[in-house]
């Protein structure tokens, strides 16, 4: 298991950059999500003023 940690010397480079990988995809997903929910409110906004015209 050590060694698998200790990635043949290359730890240093191969972590961080899983972390760094892992951390994008989670701001991604979470952004892709708050940005949906702000589209679907602004169309929301929109269908309501239509309604009240």
């Amino acid at each position: 298991m050590s060694q698998f940690l200790y990635m043949s010397g290359y730890a240093a480079y191969v972590w961080p950059s899983i972390g760094l990988t892992l951390a994008l995809l989670v701001f991604n997903i979470l952004w892709a999500r708050q940005l949906t929910r702000d589209a679907q409110a602004e169309a929301r906004r929109r269908i309501a003023s239509e309604d009240a015209s």
